[in-house]
């Protein structure tokens, strides 16, 4: 099983940013993933058309399976 943790991001232009990590972390809490989401906000590292994102949309742990046919 592949497990992928998304954060969703906003900016004032209403647009979104996904930012997707990779196998992350099986212990990881909800407060570690708000902190994170907040330092990552605070840094304005991401943009959309040259708006920053400006809030916290969401965070999931999304859990794929993959079944190879051939």
């Amino acid at each position: 099983m592949a497990k992928t943790l998304q954060l969703e991001f906003g900016n004032t232009a209403g647009k979104k940013i996904t930012v997707a990590v990779e196998e992350p972390r099986a212990d990881l809490t909800l407060a570690e993933v708000q902190t994170a989401m907040q330092a990552i906000l605070a840094a304005e590292v991401f943009a959309v058309e040259g708006e920053p994102a400006t809030e916290a949309v969401s965070a999931q742990i999304i859990d794929r399976s993959v079944q190879s046919l051939f």
